[in-house]
């Protein structure tokens, strides 16, 4: 069974720190590109960040640029989410994705994750 879990999420205050993680299971995604969305209480999904499967590129949404960093092990199989400066506007379940190239998976990624809740306190 093909899947992505992530693990990591948490209550931090405001200017705290958390690392996601996202561990792909069931076939290789070392040739995939992985990204991470959010979604906050009564709003959208939105992306927030995606990396390339070689690591030479990433894309971020504004909001979180200077803040995030994404990263992967491909022998691993495995993303991650390093978030720091961390906003109580940043409160959302995030949910790791997989997608063809950094740019498709903005906006039709192939697999998605079950999320893990992050809760950032004033």
């Amino acid at each position: 069974q093909v899947q992505l879990v992530e693990s990591g999420g948490g209550l931090v205050q405001a200017g705290g720190s958390l690392r996601l993680s996202c561990a792909a299971s069931g076939r290789s995604f070392s040739t995939s590109a992985m990204g991470w969305f959010r979604q906050a209480p009564g709003k959208e999904r939105e992306f927030v960040a995606a990396i390339s499967f070689s690591s030479i590129t990433t894309n971020y949404a504004d909001s979180v640029k200077g803040r995030f960093t994404v990263s992967r092990d491909n022998a691993k199989n495995t993303v991650y989410l390093q978030m720091d400066s961390l906003k109580p506007e940043d409160t959302a379940v995030y949910y790791c994705a997989a997608g063809l190239n950094t740019i498709i998976l903005q906006s039709t990624p192939d697999l998605w994750g079950q999320g893990t809740q992050v809760t950032v306190s004033s």
